[in-house]
Order: C-alpha cells, then sequence, then structure tokens
C-alpha cells in the first residue's frame, strides 16, 4: 500500500497544522453562533482547550508517521480532542460543558478531522498511481 512508508516532515507537520486550523475554525464557528466574538484571542481562548487534546492525540496516536490513517488514529484522535478539550475548558475557564455542546463539538470536530484524513487518503492514492 501507498501509505507503508513514513511520510516525514515534509507532510506531517502541514497536516498537523491543518488539524489545527479545523480547531480553530470550530472554535470560530461556536463563537459565532454565541455571540462570543471573533478576534483572534476570543477564537484561541476557545480553542486553546481543544488545541491541547489534539496535541495529545496526536503524541498518543503517533500520527506523525501515519497522518491520513482514519481507524484508529484519526478516531482516537478526535476522541482525546473532544474529551481532554471538554475537561481543560471545565477546569480552566469560565465556559461550561453542556451535554448539547459535547455532543455538538464531537460530531464537528469528526467531521472536520476525519474528514481532513479521508481526503488526505484520497488525495494521496491519487497522486501515487
Amino acid at each position: 500500500m501507498c501509505f507503508a512508508l513514513y511520510p516525514g516532515p515534509m507532510l506531517s507537520l502541514p497536516l498537523f497544522l491543518a488539524d489545527a486550523l479545523l480547531v480553530l475554525l470550530f472554535a470560530a464557528l461556536g463563537n459565532r453562533a454565541h455571540d462570543s466574538g471573533l478576534a483572534p484571542t476570543e477564537i484561541l481562548t476557545t480553542a486553546w482547550p481543544f488545541l491541547v487534546g489534539l496535541a495529545a492525540g496526536w503524541i498518543v496516536t503517533r500520527s506523525w508517521s501515519r497522518p491520513w490513517q482514519i481507524w484508529p488514529a484519526g478516531v482516537v484522535v478526535v476522541a482525546l480532542t473532544v474529551t481532554l478539550g471538554m475537561l481543560l475548558r471545565q477546569l480552566f475557564t469560565d465556559s461550561g460543558v453542556q451535554l448539547s455542546f459535547v455532543l455538538v463539538a464531537t460530531g464537528t470536530l469528526c467531521v472536520l478531522l476525519v474528514g481532513r484524513r479521508l481526503l488526505t487518503r484520497v488525495h494521496t492514492s491519487s497522486s501515487t498511481t
């Protein structure tokens, strides 16, 4: 399979940054929906717990070696992004963690982060054939 080799930092770093941008997009969309502000500091205030969760997910799954993998790495990255994000949000911010927010965040981050992996997989497969 074309994905058997380690992709190296030339592919892994941009894909990690793409995931981070998707988390920032998630935060911006949430802020917009709740009139929480779209200034960069306001978006970062919302996003930072989820960015920490994303980084932890990449480390735990070693996603730099397979940044296109949906199962199990992509699913675990989403799970850790949401779980750690919610935990850090509850512990270190004034924002709450309602069940509805957990469900919306899980669905949105799943679509964004797994969707990015699916697009990467399709693009990488098509460019090697």
